[in-house]
Order: C-alpha cells, then sequence, then structure tokens
C-alpha cells in the first residue's frame, strides 16, 4: 500500500517569455478574426464611430452648461463640468463594448475590450464623482469671503482626489483577480494611526469647513461667545481671530469656538434696553396707573418701540417698574444714545409730574412723650407745637 501526498503546485511568476506568447496568441487571433468577420467587423466600426461622435456631441454641449452659471439653480453647470471631464478614452472603450457583442471578437480579444472598459470605467467613474462634490462644494461656499477658503478647496480638492483614486485603484485590481484584501486592511490600519496622531490638528480643520460650509458666523461680523465680544477678522483652518471690543486680538482653536453659543450680533433686526425705575411710596395711585402710558410715550418720542412697561415688584425702597423697549438696527452707539435720551425724559416728565426717584434709604420714625409719632416730613406740625401737646414751656423748649 503506498501512501501519495497531494502538494498544490508552487505559483510562477510571470516572465517575458510569457507576456511575449500571451502577445503572439493576441495577434494571431485578432488576424484570424480580422480575415473571417470582416464584414461585421466594419458594421460594427461604423456604429462605434456614430456612438463616438454622439458622446462628444453631449460632452460639447455639456461644455456650453459651463458657461451658464445660474441654470437649474447653479447645478446645471456643476453637472456640466462633470460631463466636460469626460475622457476620450473612455468614449472609444464604451462604444467598443457596445459593439463588440455583433463584431463577435475571439476570447482574447474580448476579454481585453471587457478590461480596457472597466479599467476606463473606474476611473472615470472617479473623475466625475469628484467633480461633482467640488461642484457641490463651490456652490455651497459661492459668495463666500472667508480668507481660508482658497486654502481649503485646494486641501478638500486634494483629500477627495486621492480617495477616490485609491478606490478605483483597487477596483481594478480586484477585477484583475488580485487579492486586495491586505491592502484595504493597511490602508484602514494606517488611516487610523494617521487619525489618532492628528486628531488635534482633523478636528480644528473639520471645525473650519463646518464654519465655512454652515456659516455661523463671516469676516467682519460681530458676535459674542463665553465673556468675549468683537469682530471676525480672520478664520483659518486651524483657528479663528477675533478683534475684541476691549481692543486685543484674541484666538481661538475652531474647534473650541464652535463647541460654545456664538452669539452673532450682525444681523440684529433691534438692540433691546432694559431698565428698571423705581418711585416712591408715596407715589399717588392715579400716576402709578399712568405711568405704563407715561412711559411708552418717552420711548416712541426717541424713535424706540415699546416691549414692555409695567409694574414689576415692591422693592424695599420703591414701587418697580420695568422698561423693555427696541432700538432699530444693530449700531450699539446709537441704541445708547437712543437709552440715554429715554432717560433724560424720563428724569424731566417724572420732574414735572412730582413723581420722585428715590435711592436706597432708611426712614426713621420718632415719637412725642404722648406716643404719637413725629412724622419725617416738610408739611408735618411743626416742632413748637408737639412740645406744647407734651407740656413742656417755652423756657424748658429754649433750653433744650
Amino acid at each position: 500500500m503506498s501512501n501519495t501526498t497531494n502538494t498544490a503546485a508552487p505559483a510562477r511568476l510571470i516572465t517575458g517569455d510569457d507576456i511575449a506568447a500571451h502577445v503572439t496568441a493576441l495577434t494571431r487571433d485578432s488576424v484570424s478574426w480580422l480575415q473571417a468577420h470582416w464584414l461585421q467587423i466594419l458594421i460594427a466600426a461604423g456604429i462605434a464611430a456614430v456612438i463616438v461622435i454622439g458622446l462628444m456631441t453631449l460632452r460639447r454641449y455639456a461644455e456650453k452648461l459651463c458657461d451658464r452659471p445660474q441654470f437649474l439653480g447653479g447645478w446645471g453647470r456643476i453637472v456640466g463640468r462633470a460631463a466636460a471631464r469626460t475622457h476620450s478614452f473612455f468614449i472609444v472603450m464604451v462604444a467598443a463594448r457596445l459593439v463588440s457583442g455583433y463584431a463577435v471578437p475571439p476570447p482574447a480579444v474580448a476579454t481585453t475590450i471587457v478590461f480596457l472598459f472597466t479599467v476606463a470605467a473606474v476611473f472615470q467613474a472617479a473623475i466625475w464623482a469628484r467633480e461633482l462634490i467640488l461642484g457641490f462644494v463651490e456652490h455651497r461656499t459661492a459668495g463666500s469671503e472667508h480668507a481660508a477658503l482658497g486654502s481649503a478647496f485646494g486641501l478638500i480638492r486634494l483629500l477627495v482626489t486621492f480617495a477616490l483614486f485609491a478606490i478605483a485603484f483597487i477596483v481594478v485590481l480586484d477585477n484583475l483577480g488580485v487579492n486586495v484584501t491586505g491592502l484595504v486592511a493597511g490602508l484602514g490600519v494606517g488611516g487610523i494611526a494617521i487619525g489618532l496622531a492628528a486628531q488635534g490638528i482633523f478636528a480644528d480643520l473639520f471645525a473650519a469647513l463646518a464654519i465655512i460650509f454652515d456659516r455661523p458666523f463671516r469676516k467682519g461680523d460681530k458676535i459674542s461667545y463665553d465673556q468675549t465680544s468683537g469682530v471676525i477678522e480672520e478664520i483659518g483652518l486651524k483657528s479663528t481671530r477675533i478683534r475684541s471690543f476691549d481692543g486685543e486680538k484674541r484666538i481661538i482653536a475652531n474647534k473650541n469656538l464652535l463647541d460654545k453659543e456664538i452669539q452673532n450680533t450682525s444681523d440684529k433686526e433691534h438692540t433691546r434696553i432694559k431698565l428698571v425705575i423705581g418711585v416712591a411710596y408715596e407715589t399717588p395711585p392715579d400716576k402709578l396707573r399712568a405711568m405704563p402710558d407715561m412711559l411708552t410715550g418717552i420711548v416712541e418720542v426717541a424713535g424706540a418701540t415699546v416691549a414692555r412697561a409695567s409694574f414689576e415688584s415692591f422693592g424695599a425702597s420703591s414701587i418697580d417698574f420695568f422698561l423693555w423697549f427696541d432700538v432699530p438696527g444693530d449700531d450699539w452707539p446709537a441704541a445708547h444714545k437712543a437709552r440715554d435720551a429715554i432717560m433724560i425724559g424720563i428724569v424731566e416728565r417724572f420732574a414735572a409730574e412730582g413723581i420722585v426717584i428715590p435711592y436706597p434709604t432708611q426712614t426713621t420714625y420718632t415719637a412725642a412723650p404722648d406716643g404719637h409719632l413725629v412724622m419725617p416730613y416738610a408739611e408735618v406740625q411743626p416742632v413748637h407745637e408737639v412740645a406744647r401737646q407734651a407740656g413742656l414751656g417755652d423756657a424748658k423748649l429754649q433750653d433744650s
């Protein structure tokens, strides 16, 4: 009884002789094919020529769309530019692939046509995808004045081109029968390593792209975040520079800036100012009732709009009213001037109406010997009369 061991034949490297033999066989088959099917080949070539002419005509029409930026809301230009990037080799291979079945090519020729068509189609798809993505980016950022847009767009073009053509290359290798599992795994591990090493840089970069695309603010806008208020001077790929209203330049990383609540005050329809006005408790009720209309009239004379003018609470030293009014526009100095005019108008009107605005005080009430309160007002009973009612003589009053 004999034991046999089956072993797989070791893989053999492709040599120059193998390539030469393949080329020789392809040439021989092609010549035989031309001799046997020359009529079908001529007809197929004519049909292919018509297809090529038609596709090139469409490409020329697509190039004209690039000169019509408003067509279909700008999307016609994007699609036209992508179609204009159609390569002539792809057009020829499309025509050859469509008519190859009619011409009945030999297996070697048919396989070659399929392979070349696959290569052309994969890389042409990558080119179309790149142009559509970049066109979308340009369309989304149209009219932007960000200083970082040029650098960001160049970086986006580089990243998109590398990613798409890397995928196209892997697809071509897979169609050739190459095992790309290891290559994909290696690219994945390398990408993760690079991402972890530069996660801070990429975080700020993507934050900059978010600022450019989402446009929470632009260069020259007035914003407030945390305890800082200022004007945007420059938006970079790593950080944003803000000139604060106190004069100094503040630099903050884009990621940290987007993590905060940002108030963009450049697009304000109005500036709201709030005042708390206290009047003395001795103010007559009819004047208290007239207070909201009185305050509204003062505000309207200054060109502002009242948002609230009403009684708020009983304070420690006064009856408090809230006055909220809106000054049109986002000009804070103009709002200050309107506020000053309104405050002066309130003081003048209160003086005319005899309404007192008290400052925080404490009133001490004293009592005469008989228990009567001595009121702390100018119109109270004279002290001499109080003394006489208490039984004190003029002499004792003078001695005191």
